[in-house]
């Protein structure tokens, strides 16, 4: 397994990650036993770079990353969230960049992690109520405690990235990016390639399209909340069809053939 830097400040993490969402909430077919194989699985193939938050479950996706790492912990680079608020229930209770919230937050994640440091620590959304650098002041706080080690930003806006940096070194920045999400392109790698940032994109697999495991709208259970995203809807499901036959023909030209890959792919923003 190749390694990639994110960032200026030492984290290194293997070139493919595993995105656990989908284990816990989201996507359907969930097996815990069979979750925590496949997490296994991952870290013996050389995968050590783990992504999990606070929201998915919600909270029990951090649980059982924690369940599946407690006898390699030294084999993995954890990743987790927060800010997107929770209830115990399941609803939605918006969005907090509040330092005593990040404190907070924290806190309840190492809890149910079960663990003594987080390795990267991100904002999960940006707090449009809250400025950039009193959230990112109270995480480089945790970084000051020992409570994490590298911080992150999701789906934050070249300014906000500019503005965090300012106050404590960002090691990387995660956002959607694939052959059906190009927006980063515009503004947000150029930004992250001049400040240093590392670049981790979320859905390279155009959540599942490309993994070639979805052909038909009923692949999808009624509890998929992709049934609702406009991707896997009408026209859209039948032309984004097309684009995975063209991807499938370009790799059988080049000798590859079309696999299944962990959902996350770290990259270097410099």
């Amino acid at each position: 397994m190749k390694t990639r830097t994110l960032g200026n400040q030492g984290l290194v993490v293997s070139e493919l990650g595993l995105g656990c969402m989908g284990m816990s909430e989201f996507y359907s077919g969930r097996d815990e036993e069979e979750a925590i194989a496949t997490l296994h699985r991952a870290i013996e193939l050389g995968v050590t770079f783990l992504d999990t938050a606070d929201m998915y479950g919600p909270f029990t996706n951090e649980k059982l990353v924690g369940r599946a790492i407690q006898d390699r912990r030294d084999q993995v680079i954890l990743a987790t969230k927060f800010g997107n608020v929770r209830t115990e229930g399941g609803g939605w209770a918006g969005i907090s960049g509040k330092p005593e919230y990040v404190r907070q937050a924290c806190d309840a994640s190492l809890k149910r992690l079960g663990v003594d440091v987080i390795d990267l620590y991100y904002q999960h959304r940006v707090d449009p109520t809250v400025p950039i650098e009193d959230t990112v002041g109270a995480m480089a706080e945790l970084v000051q405690q020992g409570k994490v080690r590298y911080l992150g930003l999701s789906e934050a806006a070249p300014a906000t990235i500019r503005r965090a940096q300012a106050i404590h070194p960002i090691s990387a920045l995660q956002t959607e990016y694939s052959l059906w999400s190009r927006d980063p392109e515009d503004e947000i790698l150029p930004t992250i390639r001049e400040l240093g940032i590392g670049f981790v994109p979320y859905s390279p697999l155009g959540r599942g399209f490309l993994s070639g495991q979805i052909t038909r709208p009923d692949d999808l259970a009624e509890d998929d909340y992709r049934k609702n995203s406009p991707r896997f809807q009408g026209e859209n499901f039948q032309k984004n069809l097309q684009v995975v036959e063209q991807v499938r023909a370009i790799a059988q030209e080049r000798g590859h053939s079309q696999s299944t890959c962990p959902g996350m792919a770290a990259g270097a923003g410099k």
